[in-house]
C-alpha cells in the first residue's frame, strides 16, 4: 500500500495491522476515530507528517511475515471470526478481571483512590459490551451470514425489518465511540498501565490484563468499522440493486 497525506487510518491499518503499533505510540485512536486522513491527524495533533509516514512504511517492510489480508475473507466468515475470537475473549476475561480489580480496591484503593474510578469504569463498560455483543450476534451478524448465503444460493435480496444494515451499525459505531472514550480514560487514570511503586504482584497482573483487553477491543473494534461494517454496507447496495 502507498502511504501519503491523504491515506486513511483505518484503511492503513486494515491493509497492515502491524501499522496499529505506530498509531498506539502517538496514543492515536486507529479504531473508533480511524476515518481520518493522514493530514487532518498531524494537523489537529501537532505531528510530524513526514516522520509519521516513513515509521508507518517502515513498520509495513519490517514485517517478514504476511499480515492476515481479512478484507479478503468473505463476510460471513469474518462475523464468525469477530464472534468466536474476540465476543469469547471479553465473556471470559470480564469476571477475572472484575475478580482481581475488586481485590486492589479492598487493598489499595485508599491509597490509590483511582482504582475505584477505574473499576466503575470497567463494570460499565463490561455491561454495555455484553449488550452491544449481543445485539451483533443476534441482529446484525445473522442479517450479514444470510445476505451471504442467499448471494451464494442465488436468491433475491431479502430487505431486513430494520430497514438497512446502515441502522444498526450506526448504532454499533456510536457504542464503538463510547468504548474508546471509556478506555482512554482507563488509560489516563492508570498512567498508560503504569502500577505505582508500592504495586503487589497482584497490581501487576491486573494492569496486564487490562493492557491487553484493551488492545483486543481497539483490534476487535478495528475489524467492525474498518473492515466488517463498510463491505457489508456495500454488499447490501448491490444486492438490493440486482432488484432494480
Amino acid at each position: 500500500m502507498n502511504i501519503n497525506n491523504h491515506s486513511i487510518i483505518g484503511d492503513i491499518v486494515a491493509h497492515n495491522f502491524k501499522t496499529a503499533e505506530v498509531f498506539r505510540s502517538y496514543g492515536v485512536d486507529f479504531c473508533c476515530q480511524g476515518n481520518r486522513a493522514l493530514d487532518d491527524l498531524a494537523s489537529s495533533e501537532d505531528l510530524d507528517l513526514e516522520k509519521l509516514i516513513i515509521e508507518l512504511e517502515t513498520m509495513s517492510s519490517e514485517n517478514s511475515d504476511s499480515p492476515i489480508d481479512y478484507k479478503s475473507w468473505p463476510l460471513d466468515l469474518l462475523a464468525d471470526y469477530i464472534e468466536k475470537t474476540f465476543h469469547r475473549y471479553i465473556e471470559e476475561k470480564t469476571p477475572i478481571i472484575n475478580e482481581y480489580l475488586t481485590k486492589l480496591c479492598n487493598v489499595h484503593g485508599q491509597r490509590h483512590p483511582e482504582l475505584h474510578k477505574i473499576h466503575e469504569i470497567f463494570l460499565a463498560s463490561t455491561t454495555d459490551l455484553n449488550s452491544h455483543m449481543k445485539k451483533e450476534e443476534n441482529i446484525l451478524f445473522p442479517y450479514i451470514r444470510q445476505m451471504v448465503a442467499d448471494d451464494r444460493n442465488k436468491l433475491a435480496y431479502r430487505s431486513p425489518g430494520f430497514g438497512s444494515i446502515k441502522n444498526p451499525i450506526n448504532m454499533m459505531m456510536e457504542e464503538h465511540l463510547t468504548e474508546g472514550d471509556r478506555y482512554r480514560e482507563i488509560s489516563t487514570l492508570s498512567n498508560i498501565y503504569t502500577p505505582p511503586a508500592d504495586a503487589c504482584n497482584t497490581y501487576l497482573v491486573t494492569y496486564g490484563m487490562l493492557t491487553e483487553f484493551e488492545l483486543k477491543l481497539h483490534e476487535h473494534i478495528h475489524l467492525e468499522n474498518n473492515i466488517l461494517f463498510p463491505s457489508a454496507i456495500k454488499f447490501e447496495e448491490i444486492l438490493a440493486n440486482k432488484l432494480n
